[in-house]
């Protein structure tokens, strides 16, 4: 909702909000990551132009902390045209990224350009924001969707005895201030266009939303090349009910004051794949601590600590390294997926001449992984 939405009105990401994300807890994160894009560049032959594009981008630590290892290993991007394309619905968020990034020196785009504002980022690379994916131009992009897919809105549905139907929201006729599921009466579009025929579970949530932009990021990699990294809770349809609100920290009850809770879903990542359509390879979902452990965490937390002087950086190191890597935290309940062009995993001519080729580099990351 323009008007009343959480992200148009609140959006609490950190210590002070209603949740803290990954990027927020430790910049480490956000360099791997970093690392990650750099690694596929390499591996896709350096091509001469990138555009990172972030997808809801929160506050933008994570583009923040890319940034600066792109800064770092600036001597290996040297002869690369990178740009930054941030979508953002959220007026109050896009504020608060401009000031991160660009120390708030935005300004509003033209009428006729698809950009609503643009401006330089600190380290000097050409920011700019935009409402729908469609809007960034076309080009080798790098997609980001970190805790994107599970802030999107949901359709749930129920098996019965008399087949499936839509769970609804209604106003509790005892209670008149108050909302209430139900059950709808009949079969609805949404069940007949959402529910697969071979589905084993008596309870499904489906996200079309996510289903339409994976389609759209598919394409795009499938004709302009590049990559899209996504990062989330989720599962790889096995779940059934994972609907919940969060505020202050704690879990709220979805159907209370809404418009002032976070609302998220678990992605089903084997919705996504679905959606993908053949049209890009998949890898993953695999665990944050699998991805992060791949991509060389550990050696990092190494330099870190040992470059720190004091014990209250080191504890914090080791604090937030244990919020990010232990099952029982994030470790676990964090996924890693990928969208890469087929000829990144598989050579076109393999089939004919399998000696001529020599072997692609490994995905970083999935690397320890076999491909699905």
């Amino acid at each position: 909702s323009p008007s009343q939405g959480y992200y148009t009105r609140r959006g609490g990401v950190g210590e002070s909000g209603d949740f803290i994300t990954s990027p927020e807890i430790s910049q480490v994160f956000g360099e791997l990551i970093g690392v990650w894009y750099i690694s596929e560049w390499m591996a896709m032959g350096k091509p001469s132009a990138l555009q990172l594009v972030e997808l809801g981008p929160g506050r933008g630590t994570l583009t923040e902390d890319i940034l600066r290892v792109f800064k770092q290993l600036s001597s290996v991007l040297s002869k690369c045209d990178v740009s930054v394309h941030l979508v953002e619905v959220s007026p109050k968020l896009s504020e608060i990224q401009a000031v991160l990034l660009t120390g708030g020196k935005v300004q509003p785009s033209p009428e006729d350009e698809s950009a609503y504002m643009k401006g330089i980022s600190k380290t000097g690379i050409p920011i700019f924001w935009y409402r729908d994916i469609q809007d960034v131009p076309p080009g080798y992009s790098f997609y980001l969707a970190h805790e994107f897919f599970d802030a999107l809105p949901i359709h749930k549905f129920q098996r019965t005895e008399k087949g499936w139907r839509e769970v609804l929201v209604d106003i509790d006729p005892q209670v008149p201030d108050q909302l209430r599921f139900v059950l709808s009466p009949s079969r609805t579009p949404a069940t007949q266009n959402f529910i697969q025929p071979e589905e084993t579970r008596d309870h499904v949530e489906v996200c079309p939303e996510a289903g339409v932009i994976v389609q759209r990021l598919a394409s795009r990699i499938e004709k302009d090349g590049g990559a899209a990294l996504v990062a989330d809770y989720g599962h790889d349809g096995t779940k059934t009910d994972t609907f919940r609100g969060f505020r202050n920290h704690q879990l709220h009850d979805v159907l209370s004051a809404p418009g002032t809770a976070d609302l998220t879903a678990d992605v089903d990542f084997s919705y996504l794949r679905k959606m993908a359509q053949g049209k890009t390879a998949t890898l993953g979902p695999i665990k944050q601590r699998e991805f992060l452990k791949n991509m060389g965490i550990d050696l990092r937390l190494q330099v870190l600590l040992q470059n720190s002087g004091d014990t209250a950086t080191r504890e914090q190191l080791l604090h937030s390294y244990d919020m990010l890597m232990n099952p029982e935290k994030m470790g676990d309940c964090f996924n890693f997926f990928a969208l890469l062009p087929h000829h990144r995993l598989v050579h076109p001519d393999k089939k004919d001449k399998p000696q001529s080729k020599s072997p692609l580099p490994p995905v970083a990351g999935f690397n320890e992984l076999l491909l699905k």
